[in-house]
């Protein structure tokens, strides 16, 4: 089914208000949302808001949870999320980041004690559009496995860049550093598709294509092999290890864990202020050259020209801007029963 974006968002923000979110805070979270949705990345756009609302509901993320800087030095900070919404902890984590970065060059913010963040790009595409490169990770409850192990070891810790482009979008790079996101897992095994044999790892240590283990006796492979197994280590070390945030098993599941108890994400944003290290009109006039050239590449048959990270998903934002959001049936499902329980009606497109 398709909705407007304006529509979408007013939902989110009036069933966010309902559960005690301030203007403010229900606006930043439901740009968060809508925005992913419009870019076609639907496993972590408005599929989430049910789980945020109960764990709103049961107090483990707390409506009234106001990000606050626990300690910071000129060129970074380490931020106590006060189990707030993670896209409130987010925003402001990474708003600080910029802020500090266009005083001295570059500058680290962690985010600790925070609610699930969702998509980590949203943040790197923040300071891209504010002429930074950005670089957002963040760590989770351990749901991939490592080369060799027979259970999960780190979490699906997303890393995002972001990297401006004068006027026109950034190159805008969002991943989990398993082979796949858990909520793609979830999707494909509710609409009764099968798991690729490279998605998940078996009780046994050896690849399966049972959806239905996921996530209880099942792991995420981790992204090519003992490459993704590094990055997502390192994720975790940037997230959670350096600002002194809550490690591996001791993070809580947001879906699964009890709404009454905090899940304790973490994440890590890095700004670097162009204008600082390099002209600005230089450094755009580089970027687009090194863009033309990967356009012009030499291409396999059927295929027009080589992408850039994000390209497809801009080009999916500006049909849902001018037509709409095309929902899949999955979230139209999670969304028509918020709808039901809250009484908030969805205005959908005809």
């Amino acid at each position: 089914m398709k909705i407007s974006i304006g529509s979408l968002r007013a939902f989110c923000v009036a069933t966010l208000q309902q559960v005690g979110l301030n203007n403010k805070d229900a606006e930043t979270t439901a740009d968060a949302l809508v925005t992913t949705d419009a870019m076609g990345v639907f496993t972590h756009g408005t599929k989430l808001l049910s789980g945020y609302l109960n764990r709103l509901r049961g107090g483990g993320y707390r409506a009234t949870g106001i990000p606050r800087i626990e300690r910071e030095g000129p060129a970074w900070g380490v931020v106590d999320g006060e189990s707030a919404l993670g896209q409130v902890g987010s925003v402001f984590a990474m708003k600080t980041a910029i802020a500090k970065a266009r005083q001295v060059g570059v500058a680290y913010v962690g985010l600790r004690n925070t609610g699930h963040i969702g998509a980590a790009g949203y943040y790197a595409a923040m300071a891209a559009r504010e002429g930074l490169i950005g670089l957002v990770t963040g760590n989770d409850m351990p749901s991939v496995a490592a080369p060799g192990s027979r259970g999960a070891v780190l979490g699906s810790n997303p890393l995002a860049y972001g990297v401006p482009v004068g006027d026109r979008d950034p190159i805008l790079l969002d991943m989990a550093t398993a082979a796949v996101a858990g909520g793609k897992v979830y999707a494909a095994h509710q609409r009764g598709e099968v798991i690729p044999p490279t998605w998940l790892i078996g009780p046994d240590g050896h690849p399966t294509t049972d959806g239905s283990l996921y996530p209880h006796h099942a792991s995420l492979a981790p992204m090519a092999g003992h490459k993704g197994y590094g990055l997502g280590l390192w994720a975790e070390i940037l997230s959670a290890v350096l600002p002194g945030g809550a490690i591996t098993w001791q993070v809580g599941s947001w879906i699964f864990d009890e709404a009454s108890k905090p899940s304790l994400h973490n994440a890590a944003f890095i700004a670097i202020d162009v204008a600082t290290i390099a002209p600005p009109r230089e450094f755009a006039a580089r970027v687009q050259a090194l863009i033309d050239e990967i356009h012009k590449a030499p291409t396999a048959e059927g295929i027009e020209r080589v992408l850039l990270p994000g390209e497809r998903e801009w080009n999916l934002h500006r049909t849902a801007t001018n037509h709409g959001i095309d929902l899949p049936a999955d979230v139209v499902t999670k969304l028509e029963l918020i709808a039901k329980e809250t009484g908030i009606n969805l205005q959908w497109s005809t």
